[in-house]
C-alpha cells in the first residue's frame, strides 16, 4: 500500500480535469480527494503501490484534451488521506499565487450535436457548453476558476443543470458556464433602423438570419466582444459597412458554417484546416476560389480570405439559418478596441448597425479574434488573441523577478513575467488612440489581479515618444524600474525565445518601423544578437520619408525621393498620382532635409515601390502597399532578380536601394509587365539579405538565422529567404507560437529584460 500528495500546474480548471481523475481513482480502486486551488490541482490518494503508480502515469498519458500539464510533483504521505473508503471531489480552495487560466474554447462536437437536436432540451440554445468547450478566459473574474467567480454568477442554476454540475461523470460536472433556456443567459434582437416586426423565424436568431439575408448590418454580441455582420456575398452591403465603419479598403474576416462551405469558397489544405477546426479557432488566411460569390470588396487587393468557422452556439445557429457566408469582422470604430459592453455598443455601433442582436451574459475581458497564416513553412500567427490568450509562453531564460513588458506602439499586447512564464496579453491594438491606452491599464491591472504577479520592473521600447515610454519612465503609479529595449532587438528575440534558443544568431529584422540605436528610423537591419545584447552588422542604406508620417501615409512621396536619388531628376509625368504641390516641395525637401528623416526601413521600400507601380499611392491602412504589391508579384512568380550591390562600410555593410530602384524603373521604362517588376523587386530583397547575411556569417561564424518583423508575412519574402539561406547550409529560424509583427514585440521583450536580470544577478547585481 501507498499514499501520495500530488500536485499540478498548468491549464487543469475549467477543462473536466477534477472529474478526469475522480474517474480514473474509480477506475484503480484508490481513496482520497482531487480539489482546485489557486495554484493548480492537488490530488491526496492512497491504494495499492502498482495502482497508485498506474493512476500518477495515466493523469499525465490521459490528461482531457482541453488540459496542458506542466509540472506534475509527487510526494509520498504519512498516513493515507481521509476519507479513507472512497474517492471525492472537495471544494476549491485559494492559496494565492497562481493557475494557469484556460483560453475561450471553440463548441465541441458533443455540443455541436446537442444544439442541433430537436429533441434535445437545449437544442437551438445558444449558450449550450460543457468542460470541454465554451467560455473561460472572456468571463472569469478570479481564480480559482469557480462558477462565483464568473460572470456567470448571476445566473442561478435550475435543478437539471444543478444535477449534471454536481455529477462527477457527467461532462458537465463542474462546468462553470453550464446554462439551459430555463436558467442561462439569453439573445434579444432590437432594430436601430431596421424594421424587426414580422420577420419570419422561430426566434431572435432566426429573425437576425432574416435581416442579414435582406441586407442588413447587424452588431452581434459574441464571446469576447462584438461583430459587425452583413452578408459576405451582398457587395451592396459589404460597401454600406465600410462606408459607415469607415475601413475604406482594410480585409474583412469571413465566418462560413462548415468546412463543406470553406472548400466552395477557398482552397483548403491540411494544416489550414486543423488550425479552422482547432479549439481556438482562429481566422485563417486562405486563397480564395476563382469562381467564389464573395464579393470582391471583402477583401480588395489581397490574394487571401480571412476564413473562421463559427466557434460559439450563436455562431453555429446564425450561420445555419443564414445559409451563407457572413462578413464578420470586429465591432469597433476604427482603431478603437472591439465592443465589449451593451453600453459600449450603442456608443460606438450606433450609427453602423442597422440592428443590435444583444445577450445578457456579460464580458469581463475583451477579447478580439486571432488571426493565422500558413506558409510552406507551417502555420504562423499574424494575431494571437483569443483561444490563445492568456496562455503563457516559456521563456530560455527565467527571470529573477517579476517583470512586465509593455510591447509596441503598433499591434500592442504586453507581457506579465513569472519564473519563466511569459503571460502574453490578448490583442490590445494601436496605442495612439485613448480608448486603446483605457483597454491596455484595464488589461494589465486585470491579469495582475488574475495571476498575483506584482511586476517590480518595466521593460519598454526604447522610442523616447511611445506611450509606453512615457508611462514607463514618468508615469507608473508605482514608480517601477524601467528597462529600455530597442524595437528590433525584441524583434529577434521574440523568434530566439519562441524557438527556445539564446543566441547569438544572425538576425533578419525587416519591418515598417522602428528606433533605432543611432536614434534614426530603422527596419532593413542584419543584427548579431543574442538575449542580452546586439550589434548592427548590415543594413538598407538609409533614405529620406520627405515628410515623415506624411510618407508613410502617402507612398507616392517616398516613391518620388528615391526616383529623383536613384536618377538625379524626377521624369516629367514618372508619378501621375503626385499632387503638384508635392513634385514642388519633395524635391526641396529631399536636397535640404527639410521634416525628412532617414530611414533604413524595409517596409518604406516596399511602399514606394508600389507607389513607383501605380499600385497605391495612398494607404487607408498599416501595410496596404506592400500586401497589394505581393499580391501583384505572386502573378508572375518567380523572377530573375534586379542586381543589388552590398558594399562594405566601417566594419559593416550596406544594401543598396537606388541602384535597385534605377534597375526596376529602366526594365519599366522598357515595358516589363508590372508583375514582373514586383516578382523581380522580391527576389532582389531576397538576393542582397542573403548576400549580407553571408558576409556576415563569413566574419562571425555563425550559421543560424532568425527571420522576425512585420515583412516577413509576406510568404514570396518569408518562402524565398529561408529557402535561399537553408540552401546555403543555414539553419533558419521563423515564428510559430508569436507574431513577426509587433504583436510579438513584448515577448522579445520579456525574454530580454529576463535575461539581462539573470546575467546581472550572476554577477553580483540585483
Amino acid at each position: 500500500m501507498a499514499a501520495e500528495h500530488i500536485h499540478i500546474d498548468g491549464i487543469v480548471q475549467g477543462v473536466g480535469f477534477r472529474p478526469f481523475v475522480y474517474r480514473l481513482a474509480h477506475r484503480y480502486g484508490l481513496h482520497g480527494w482531487v480539489r482546485n486551488s489557486s495554484l493548480g490541482v492537488d490530488i491526496e490518494v492512497s491504494g495499492p503501490a502498482d495502482a497508485l503508480e498506474a493512476f500518477a502515469q495515466a493523469l499525465e498519458a490521459e490528461a482531457p484534451p482541453l488540459a496542458r500539464i506542466t509540472v506534475l510533483r509527487r510526494a509520498p504521505l504519512q498516513a493515507p488521506p481521509e476519507p479513507r473508503d472512497a474517492f471525492v471531489i472537495l471544494h476549491s480552495e485559494d492559496e494565492g499565487g497562481f493557475t494557469l487560466v484556460s483560453p475561450d474554447v471553440a463548441t465541441c462536437p458533443d455540443c455541436l450535436r446537442e444544439l442541433l437536436d430537436p429533441a434535445d432540451r437545449r437544442y437551438r440554445y445558444p449558450f449550450i457548453n460543457c468542460t470541454n468547450c465554451g467560455p473561460r478566459f472572456s468571463i472569469i473574474r478570479a481564480l480559482p476558476y469557480d462558477r462565483p467567480n464568473t460572470t456567470m454568477a448571476v445566473f442561478p442554476m435550475c435543478p437539471d443543470c444543478r444535477a449534471e454540475y454536481e455529477d462527477p461523470l457527467d461532462r458537465r460536472f463542474h462546468a462553470q458556464p453550464n446554462a439551459c433556456p430555463v436558467c442561462g443567459p439569453a439573445v434579444e434582437l432590437e432594430g436601430n433602423g431596421a424594421a424587426i416586426e414580422g420577420l419570419p423565424g422561430v426566434d431572435d436568431v432566426a429573425r437576425t438570419a432574416a435581416l442579414l439575408r435582406n441586407g442588413a448590418i447587424v452588431a452581434i454580441k459574441g464571446l469576447g466582444g462584438f461583430h459587425l455582420a452583413c452578408d459576405a456575398t451582398n457587395a451592396e452591403a459589404v460597401a454600406r459597412l465600410r462606408a459607415r465603419k469607415p475601413r475604406p479598403h482594410k480585409p474583412l474576416a469571413v465566418m462560413m458554417t462548415d468546412l463543406a462551405m470553406v472548400r466552395r469558397h477557398c482552397r483548403l489544405d491540411e494544416a489550414a484546416e486543423a488550425l479552422l477546426t482547432s479549439p481556438a479557432a482562429p481566422i485563417v488566411l486562405l486563397a480564395p476560389r476563382p469562381d467564389s460569390p464573395i464579393a470582391a470588396n471583402v477583401a480588395p487587393g489581397q490574394r487571401t480570405l480571412g476564413v473562421m468557422l463559427p466557434y460559439t452556439p450563436l455562431h453555429h445557429i446564425l450561420l445555419r439559418d443564414v445559409g451563407r457566408p457572413l462578413v464578420m469582422t470586429s465591432g469597433n470604430r476604427q482603431n478603437e478596441p472591439i465592443a465589449r459592453t451593451n453600453a459600449d455598443a450603442r456608443r460606438m455601433l450606433g450609427t453602423i448597425a442597422d440592428a443590435f442582436l444583444w445577450h445578457n451574459r456579460e464580458i469581463h475581458n475583451r477579447v478580439d479574434d486571432s488571426v493565422w497564416m500558413v506558409s510552406r513553412l507551417g502555420a504562423m500567427p499574424i494575431r494571437r488573441s483569443r483561444g490563445y490568450a492568456p496562455m503563457p509562453l516559456p521563456l530560455p531564460v527565467a527571470a529573477p523577478r517579476p517583470l512586465l513588458a509593455l510591447g509596441s506602439q503598433m499591434k500592442n499586447t504586453f507581457a506579465l513575467v513569472q519564473d519563466d512564464q511569459a503571460f502574453l496579453s490578448q490583442h490590445i491594438g494601436e496605442m495612439d488612440y485613448l480608448a486603446t491606452w483605457d483597454f491596455f491599464r484595464e488589461s494589465i491591472a486585470r491579469y495582475r489581479s488574475l495571476f498575483g504577479i506584482e511586476p517590480q520592473l518595466l521593460a519598454h521600447d526604447a522610442h523616447p515618444d511611445f506611450t509606453t515610454t512615457l508611462w514607463a519612465t514618468m508615469g507608473n503609479p508605482d514608480g517601477l524600474e524601467a528597462m529600455p529595449i530597442y524595437h528590433h532587438h525584441a524583434h529577434i528575440a521574440a523568434c530566439l525565445a519562441e524557438n527556445g534558443r539564446e543566441g547569438p544568431v544572425l538576425g533578419l529584422a525587416f519591418d515598417g518601423t522602428g528606433y533605432g540605436a543611432d536614434g534614426t528610423i530603422w527596419g532593413g537591419e542584419l543584427l548579431l544578437a543574442d538575449l542580452r545584447t546586439f550589434r548592427r552588422l548590415a543594413h538598407w542604406r538609409p533614405f529620406p520619408l520627405p515628410g515623415g508620417e506624411a510618407a508613410i501615409r502617402r507612398p507616392v512621396r517616398l516613391a518620388a525621393a528615391l526616383l529623383l536619388l536613384a536618377l538625379g531628376e524626377l521624369p516629367q509625368g514618372a508619378l501621375p498620382a503626385l499632387t503638384s504641390q508635392e513634385a514642388a516641395i519633395v524635391p526641396l525637401q529631399v536636397e535640404r532635409g527639410l521634416n525628412t528623416p532617414l530611414t533604413s526601413s524595409c517596409g518604406r521600400l516596399f511602399d514606394a515601390v508600389a507607389a513607383l507601380l501605380g499600385l497605391r499611392a495612398e494607404i487607408t491602412y498599416e501595410g496596404q502597399a506592400a500586401i497589394e504589391l505581393e499580391t501583384l508579384a505572386a502573378q508572375a512568380w518567380p523572377q530573375p532578380p534586379f542586381a543589388v550591390p552590398v558594399s562594405a562600410e566601417g566594419d559593416g555593410w550596406l544594401m543598396e536601394p537606388l541602384p535597385l530602384i534605377r534597375a526596376l524603373w529602366t526594365a519599366k521604362e522598357a515595358g516589363e509587365p508590372p508583375a514582373v517588376l514586383a516578382a523581380r523587386f522580391h527576389a532582389a530583397v531576397i538576393a542582397a539579405a542573403v548576400e549580407a547575411v553571408q558576409r556576415a556569417a563569413g566574419t562571425t561564424g555563425l550559421r543560424t538565422v532568425a527571420l522576425s518583423g512585420g515583412c516577413f508575412q509576406n510568404r514570396l519574402l518569408l518562402e524565398g529567404l529561408h529557402a535561399a539561406l537553408t540552401e546555403r547550409g543555414f539553419e533558419v529560424l521563423v515564428h510559430h507560437r508569436v507574431p513577426t509583427n509587433d504583436g510579438g514585440i513584448a515577448c522579445g521583450q520579456a525574454a530580454i529584460a529576463a535575461a539581462r536580470l539573470a546575467a546581472s544577478r550572476e554577477a553580483g547585481g540585483r
